[in-house]
């Protein structure tokens, strides 16, 4: 009896192996697939328009999104692009292609000045935007910056203005019995403490703040789009955004029209290359689908008793 139990539990230990060792080479199978499809597509599918070096083209460099440090719309990613497009002599004439509500004042005011810059190095290099949903905030700020703004009728534009967004708990906390306890070092470190009552030097301070930054987007646009903007109306710089069909008529665009549009019958370059510097495919793959594969190959090993040494 013992020898049969013996003989049972070697054959169970048999099997197991085997399937260890047939689920070592299904993992390192399905591994390979994982590694040849990360470093293949890259090389199939490239990431920006540098294939297209040696052909007379139009530049397009995207601003999506919200302007901001860590956001698709950094001033780091869109200068980038930037850069790269006046640096390329193949390239005819750039438009920036802008769907923004605005964001972060300081990242704007980077990319306004190097369009500014690059503009200055490169005089005979047209630069246009074209705003298909939305230019509002800071997305108008860096469209300010440029030869000629177009729009379609019916886009967002404008929103020339700064705001500090901010809450106050003060009587839900009464109401509930609680009681704020904030220790600072220096006077106003608690500045605009939410779950503290309006300190109204507080609120001046931010005021000032505001309307400083205020002025440097005024001067800003003024700057870039001079005598188009419909003098004397009081609304332009009021923090309001209008329709494309509206914007037209107060000189904040300068025309209708689409990146294809613009190209074709204003630059006279009808092919398009993106020059928007993105998360490149090996990234995305790799951040993506490589992790999702390898979270499930791990998941199923785990399962199945099985790993890799």
């Amino acid at each position: 009896m013992n020898e049969e139990r013996i003989e049972r539990l070697l054959q169970d230990v048999l099997t197991e192996y085997r399937r260890y060792r047939r689920g070592r080479w299904v993992a390192r199978g399905l591994w390979m697939v994982v590694l040849v499809v990360i470093f293949t597509l890259p090389l199939v599918y490239p990431s920006s328009g540098r294939e297209m070096a040696g052909e007379t083209h139009t530049a397009l460099v995207d601003l999506d999104g919200i302007i901001g440090v860590g956001q698709g719309a950094s001033a780091q990613l869109v200068n980038d692009g930037l850069r790269r497009a006046f640096e390329n002599e193949d390239a005819k004439g750039i438009i920036i292609r802008i769907n923004s509500p605005g964001g972060s004042p300081v990242q704007a005011s980077r990319i306004y000045r190097e369009i500014d810059r690059l503009q200055a190095e490169h005089p005979d290099m047209p630069v246009y935007a074209v705003v298909e949903e939305i230019c509002a905030s800071g997305g108008y700020y860096v469209a300010a910056a440029v030869d000629e703004i177009y729009a379609d009728p019916a886009s967002i534009v404008g929103s020339i203005g700064v705001r500090l967004d901010s809450f106050g708990f003060v009587e839900a906390m009464d109401k509930l019995g609680i009681e704020r306890r904030l220790l600072t070092a220096g006077d106003r470190k608690g500045f605009l403490d939410p779950f503290l009552p309006v300190d109204r030097a507080d609120e001046r301070f931010a005021r000032d703040m505001l309307d400083t930054v205020h002025r440097q987007f005024i001067e800003a646009v003024k700057a870039g789009r001079g005598e188009r903007l419909k003098p004397g109306d009081e609304d332009l710089f009021s923090g309001l955004y209008w329709s494309g069909e509206d914007a037209l008529r107060l000189g904040l665009v300068d025309g209708f029209g689409t990146v294809d549009s613009l190209a074709r019958d204003v630059i006279g370059e009808e092919k398009v290359v993106d020059y928007t510097p993105r998360e490149s495919l090996l990234d995305e793959v790799v951040g993506r689908f490589g992790v999702a594969v390898a979270s499930t190959i791990t998941r199923w090993l785990a399962e199945s008793g099985f790993g890799l040494r």
